[in-house]
């Protein structure tokens, strides 16, 4: 049974802007069962409950219950479910207790202002549960909740502490049975079988980070849903290097990408002292699973979003990180790419090298000492780190892309996010010739020509440079997970000398053409 167990109205709170009526059809309206008023140190009457349900023509399966909030003496405020009297402020906590042993105490936003509550505070005996979602509680106080609920394992709920229209039903409390009355409220929050109604996936764990998602309130197209990414870190040096990657995204939200068609993740929070990273979630398909499944029409207007997305970004020259940080750590990268090939045959090990060496090479030719060409990019823009969905379902002018998983990002040269898609592209999708029949990393490119700006006359080489410089990183990975004997291997290798041999095709032509 689904609540919303933390409410004011304008009729009892004065810092409440929605009036009873309106805040009641709009909890039911959101899908709701039910929903406890909490006026601050006032308790609705049963007859004053029964005139508001048929004021707001509420039918009798939806209920209406009145639990109170109260600013104790001695335990900051708490939520009071089960007195039989309105309590007044200053009240002590033990006072309550004595007085109704039966009542259901929750402490109300206890994170609230940065407040961090000690062990014994989130279990003290006087209260019953604890409410770790709030509209109160920061996105990082919220993630603390979570973490201590875990870790202390007390009872939980979620109350939105809904003032007006704009969040309401934000923070639903989910119970494991049905209640009917104030008493079966209390004795179910009493016995620990409610919780917040959210879900908690972990999407990922490496040796220094764990990502989860917190989705959080009621499904569908009118309810209030909050979608957040938690980045756990276990190292400082790991935390820092996310928490450049947010600076990134913050940036890119000031050019317009926190919003319309082309987006990144909105960074939300930061917690130094837990090496905790927080940033918005992004709904949708990813566009390799989009085009997977799309018909050529859809599959070529996905792609053309991507390939619209990054001209965009170039197009921008943007130059948020030190434009000689690329070059700078380029031959670190390079070095770690070939690290593992001692564990393959020596001869794929001696082209790996040489073809490391030659891209090296290449580079430093073309870019170390020519920063001005060097503009912000994704640096590992792939099918899988590109996300597209609707802001409404019943509309295709409200499609969106959204790019995620900037920790490679630098000031690079824009060929390097080309030349990597199209070589990510054709890998993801060699096992699905079917949709390279029909829409492939040649229209991707056609699409990114026709919107970037000043792409320049070598261009085509360059990406042919980074189509072969993208191969390396596929061969590191087939490598560590232990196909470094594979077919899919030695095909890699054989794309990332073509890719070679047509770059110097295309300098020689630049050379004849200079003479």
């Amino acid at each position: 049974m689904i609540l919303e167990m933390h409410s004011h109205t304008s009729e009892h709170s004065v810092c409440s802007r929605i009036d009873a009526v309106s805040l009641v059809q709009a909890v039911h309206n959101m899908g709701f069962e039910g929903i406890v008023l909490t006026d601050h140190h006032y308790l609705w009457m049963p007859e004053e409950m029964e005139d508001l349900r048929r004021r707001a023509g509420i039918p009798e399966y939806f209920i209406i219950l009145a639990g109170q909030e109260v600013a104790t003496s001695d335990a900051g405020h708490v939520l009071v479910y089960g007195a039989e009297r309105t309590l007044s402020e200053k009240t002590p906590l033990p006072a309550i207790r004595q007085e109704f042993p039966e009542a259901a105490i929750v402490w109300a936003h206890p994170y609230r202002n940065g407040h961090k509550p000690s062990p014994e505070g989130l279990t003290n005996p006087y209260r019953d549960a604890v409410e770790i979602f709030s509209s109160n509680h920061t996105v990082v106080e919220l993630n603390r909740g979570v973490r201590d609920w875990h870790r202390h394992k007390f009872a939980a709920t979620g109350g939105t502490d809904a003032h007006s229209t704009a969040n309401v039903g934000r923070y639903p409390t989910i119970f494991e049975h049905p209640v009917k009355s104030i008493g079966d409220l209390a004795a179910e929050i009493r016995a620990g079988r409610c919780r917040p109604l959210y879900k908690e996936i972990t999407r990922s764990r490496a040796p220094h980070i764990e990502v989860v998602e917190l989705v959080i309130g009621l499904k569908g197209a009118n309810k209030v849903r909050e979608n957040l990414v938690i980045k756990r870190y276990n190292r400082l040096d790991a935390w820092e290097r996310g928490n450049r990657t947010s600076h990134i995204l913050k940036e890119l939200g000031r050019y317009s990408f926190h919003g319309g068609k082309f987006r990144v993740p909105r960074p939300l929070g930061s917690d130094a002292e837990e090496l905790v990273l927080i940033e918005e979630g992004v709904r949708g398909r990813t566009l390799f699973e989009r085009v997977l499944r799309a018909d050529v029409e859809h599959a070529r207007f996905y792609l053309q979003l991507a390939a619209q997305w990054l001209a965009n970004l170039h197009n921008m020259k943007l130059q948020i990180t030190p434009p000689d940080e690329f070059m700078e750590t380029e031959p670190h990268r390079l070095a770690h790419y070939v690290s593992n090939s001692d564990r393959i045959d020596p001869k794929h090990a001696r082209r790996i090298s040489e073809i490391t060496n030659h891209v090296l090479e290449a580079e430093r030719v073309l870019y170390l000492h020519h920063p001005e060409r060097m503009v912000q990019g994704h640096g590992d823009y792939h099918p899988k780190n590109l996300f597209i969905g609707q802001d409404n379902p019943d509309d295709s002018e409200s499609s969106y892309i959204s790019a995620v998983d900037f920790d490679d990002s630098y000031c690079m040269p824009p060929a390097f996010d080309v030349g990597t898609f199209i070589t990510q592209f054709r890998s993801q999708f060699f096992h699905h010739r079917d949709v390279l029949k029909t829409v492939n990393e040649d229209f991707f490119l056609a699409t990114y020509l026709q919107y970037a700006e000043d792409a320049g006359d070598d261009f085509l080489a360059q990406v042919e440079l980074f189509k072969a410089r993208a191969s390396l990183s596929i061969i590191y990975f087939l490598i560590k997970i232990g196909l470094g004997d594979s077919e899919n291997l030695w095909r890699i290798l054989v794309e990332a000398e073509h890719s070679l041999t047509s770059l110097s095709i295309h300098e020689s032509h630049a050379e004849f053409r200079a003479d």
